[in-house]
Parts: C-alpha cells; structure tokens; sequence
C-alpha cells in the first residue's frame, strides 16, 4: 500500500515540475495527448509507458482525460454497434443488461 501512495506521489510532484527541455520528447503533453498514451498503454500492459504518460499532466488531469476518453469511445461504439451507451459500457463491463 505504501508503495502504491510512494509511486502515485512520485508522479504528482514528477508531473508538477515545470519542463525544462526544449527537444519534442520533453514538451508539455496536453492531457488528451496523456489519457491516450495511459490507456493504451494499460491495454497493452507496458508499465513504463503507464508510468511515463502519468507523470505527463496532473493526476486529476489524468483522470478526467481517461473519463472523457472513455465517454467518447462508449458513444462511438453504441453509434457503430447501434446501441445505447448504457448496453454498450455494460456489455464492455460483463455486466447484465437490465
């Protein structure tokens, strides 16, 4: 537990500090640019690149790019699928249909 609170703390001061690099790999990331990298990068399960888009942005700016990533994507899925999204996110979840 204390691990997980050491490395998440890690990350906020890591993404609080202003950039100091001028080269493409260190520019500021917009947190669309991080939610995109986190995620993909947890469905292909590369820690590095977990922990290296979380210390791009803020962790409450993480968190509202991942919720919006996962907003959009429901709703292009229901519209493909022709589904609502609530079918669409229970259905992704393994969840009942109600």
């Amino acid at each position: 537990m204390f691990g997980r609170l050491r490395t998440s703390f890690g990350r906020f001061v890591s993404s609080m500090r202003a950039d100091v690099g001028t080269s493409e790999d260190q520019r500021a990331r917009n947190l669309f640019e991080a939610a995109a990298a986190y995620v993909s990068a947890c469905a292909e399960d590369d820690q590095d690149r977990i922990d290296e888009a979380a210390t791009w942005v803020s962790p409450e700016a993480l968190s509202f790019g991942v919720n919006e990533l996962a907003c959009r994507a429901v709703i292009a899925l229901a519209r493909e699928r022709d589904e609502s999204p609530r079918t669409v996110a229970r259905d992704l979840l393994g969840l009942p249909a109600t």
